[in-house]
């Protein structure tokens, strides 16, 4: 790979800073902030200017705010963005990381669409395939998609259907699911004991975008015979960090 080149670095380094606080910086705080000196800054700002990367922020002199120029790039690179292509090299990643299966999947009124898989090596595995559907409240990803929903959102999908059992432990009382979904956003991950299939347990977290919502969910699933507490929790913080990597792949900044 070749050098970096210095002038280019900074030049980033002053776009990037815009993304936090109120979105407006001046000169000096740039300077004070990066460490750069007076006159490189005042040359990078107007460079900026000058290709519209930074405009003057209206109302308030001195200060400058991100031009129509980034927000174009922004917009191409979301464009661009394939959300199954990049849930399979994410899923990918996590399961070269735990050897178990990984899906991506999202929401189709109360079914999961998986849009992405990757199988474990393991001889005893969970047989599935991209692009099966399966009741979202039977499922780690159907319950964190739907716990995402809004209440109205979610009331509209429910009430009235009947939630259909695939194995004894589907949930299929309202109440019992509303209550379940409470959890899933507290914790901030969701589970499934055999509730899809009686040999599996899965733990899933949320994919969101840039605009901080929820788009798709993130699992990984293992049968019962490798399954336990300690098990669970390491599957739960490797799930939310590989969904928090697709969210990032996503141009999402984090938070909620």
């Amino acid at each position: 790979m070749g050098r970096l080149v210095p002038a280019v670095t900074r030049a980033l380094d002053i776009l990037e800073l815009f993304l936090d606080g109120d979105g407006t910086l001046s000169a000096p705080e740039i300077t004070r902030r990066l460490g750069l000196p007076r006159t490189t800054v005042h040359e990078l700002v107007t460079t900026l200017a000058a290709r519209s990367y930074l405009v003057p922020a209206s109302g308030r002199p001195g200060r400058y705010r991100l031009g129509v120029r980034a927000y174009q790039l922004g917009s191409r690179y979301a464009e661009q963005l394939d959300l199954a292509a990049e849930g399979q090299r994410v899923a990918r990643e996590v399961a070269e990381t735990c050897d178990e299966t990984v899906h991506v999947a999202v929401l189709e009124d109360l079914d999961v669409i998986y849009i992405a898989k990757v199988d474990s090596t393991h001889a005893v595995r969970m047989v599935s395939a991209a692009g099966r559907r399966l009741p979202a409240h039977c499922t780690s990803v159907g319950k964190m998609l739907l716990a995402s929903l809004p209440q109205d959102d979610f009331d509209a999908r429910v009430d009235g259907r009947e939630l259909v059992a695939m194995t004894p432990n589907s949930i299929t009382d309202h109440d019992r699911l509303r209550a379940v979904l409470a959890t899933v956003r507290e914790r901030g991950v969701a589970t499934e004991h055999s509730e899809s299939n009686p040999d599996v347990s899965c733990v899933a977290a949320p994919v969101r975008d840039g605009a901080g919502r929820v788009v798709a969910a993130l699992s990984i699933s293992v049968p019962m015979i490798r399954w336990s507490e300690e098990r669970e929790a390491e599957l739960a913080e490797l799930a939310a960090k590989g969904a928090a990597d697709l969210s990032a792949s996503l141009g999402h900044r984090g938070g909620r």
